[in-house]
């Protein structure tokens, strides 16, 4: 069977392909841009990838290689509408569907039983900690995780497995399409309001969510915004003593990391404590507080919750804090823009570029850096920025003044963290 990925590039669809080239289907895709994703599937077989977005592409593919099913991500269809693939398909019999309808086909096809990690944060560290720890106890399992890992692919097929993990994003309500067996639910902070135009429209989405699920792991805050009742939940207290036992940068990490340890022990009956010991030894996962280089690295934070998150972690290792942010959308900064005034206290510098754009409206003005810095009360060193020579040579003068340099960027190609990567040597 042959399937094509539309924004084969993307987070959620990279994986996706690894794992069905590994169970035996035959892949290809397009994207519309290189990135360092795009190099990464190219690394590991997926070699057949267009860039740009063609129908002359695409018929003359299907010619040589009839196409079976085409899987887009949903990024695709909300820019696009009219995509010239898409359209393609629509016009040649050839069934579109998004990136859940393959994953349920592979699930139920080999018998496994889903693993979801569902929230606002903390999705992709959670679910690699999950892979990573599963792996330390010699237990087979299947997987797709929405970031490089150091201990594996982003997605991987194995026939012997029982479980399988998955990233469960609530974005374009893509984890409605699941049943799992078992859930964590990492954390619940209103987001995406151009998909969820209120507050409860969010919560009730994640409600069906955990009803739809077998078993269910979560915090006691978060049973109580959604005013559950415990009945089939595992509930967890978020100043559970464990917390000061694990040697991990970070509230947010050390709470995934408990979370994790707690599935796994309901999961194969290991002992807390010696979970406890592996899990200290995680590596981390791409883009989550990584070491670029020395005293620098990059971070994918991009909301509220997620920026206090990292800036508490990098408080652990450092009091000479510089940051680099680059927002995540334009259409986002108008519902969280007011919650920056005074996000960055106790920052050394802030320096703010242009917003990475994507599935923008194209009736909004783009708020530009110096609006932005203009309305930040803190810190008072502050500077509007562009991804240039000047920014490259502040942020090599705050390395050699001893500075911590983070840079927040939840972009792909052309982002803020790859141009990091293009002018600092990686570790």
């Amino acid at each position: 069977m042959h399937v094509y990925f539309i924004g084969i590039g993307g987070t959620a669809i990279g994986p996706l392909a690894l794992i069905a080239k590994q169970s035996g289907y035959d892949v290809s895709g397009s994207d519309k841009q290189k990135s360092s994703y795009i190099n990464y599937l190219i690394n590991q077989g997926v070699e057949d990838i267009y860039i740009g977005s063609s129908d002359e592409h695409l018929r003359n593919l299907h010619q040589e290689k009839p196409i079976d099913l085409i899987i887009y991500s949903s990024a695709v269809a909300i820019e696009n509408p009219n995509n010239p693939q898409l359209k393609f398909a629509a016009e040649h019999g050839i069934k579109a569907t998004k990136r859940d309808e393959l994953l349920n086909k592979i699930i139920k096809d080999n018998g496994l039983k889903l693993i979801a990690v569902a929230g606002t944060h903390g999705k992709t560290t959670t679910t690699a900690m999950l892979v990573w720890l599963f792996k330390q106890i010699d237990v087979p399992i299947s997987y797709s995780v929405g970031a490089k890992i150091p201990f594996g692919d982003m997605g991987h097929f194995d026939a012997k497995s029982e479980y399988f993990i998955y990233e469960c994003d609530e974005f374009d309500r893509n984890f409605l399409a699941f049943s799992p067996y078992l859930s964590l639910i990492t954390g619940i902070d209103y987001d995406h309001q151009e998909q969820y135009p209120t507050l409860e429209d969010y919560q009730n989405a994640f409600r069906q969510f955990i009803g739809q699920s077998e078993l269910k792991i979560m915090w006691q805050k978060d049973m109580a915004k959604l005013d559950l009742k415990p009945d089939g939940l595992t509930i967890l207290q978020e100043n559970e003593p464990i917390l000061n036992t694990l040697i991990i940068i970070g509230t947010v990490n050390r709470q995934d990391a408990w979370q994790v340890i707690s599935a796994v022990n309901k999961l194969s009956n290991k002992p807390i404590e010696e979970l406890g010991k592996d899990m200290v030894a995680f590596p981390g996962v791409s883009r989550r507080f990584e070491k670029i280089a020395e005293n620098l690295y990059s971070d994918y934070a991009h909301t509220v919750p997620k920026i206090e998150g990292c800036l508490q972690s990098v408080g652990e290792v450092s009091d000479k804090v510089v940051i680099v942010y680059e927002p995540l959308t334009n259409r986002r900064q108008y519902f969280i823009r007011d919650e920056y005034k005074d996000l960055f206290k106790g920052v050394k510098k802030l320096y703010w570029v242009p917003s990475y754009l994507a599935r923008e409206d194209p009736a909004q003005k783009v708020i530009t850096p110096q609006e932005f810095i203009d309305s930040v009360e803190e810190p008072n060193q502050k500077e509007a920025a562009e991804l240039n020579e000047s920014l490259k040579n502040s942020i090599e003068k705050h390395l050699k003044d001893g500075d911590t340099v983070v840079c927040l960027s939840g972009g792909g190609g052309g982002s803020l963290d790859e141009w990091l990567r293009t002018n600092f040597k990686t570790r």
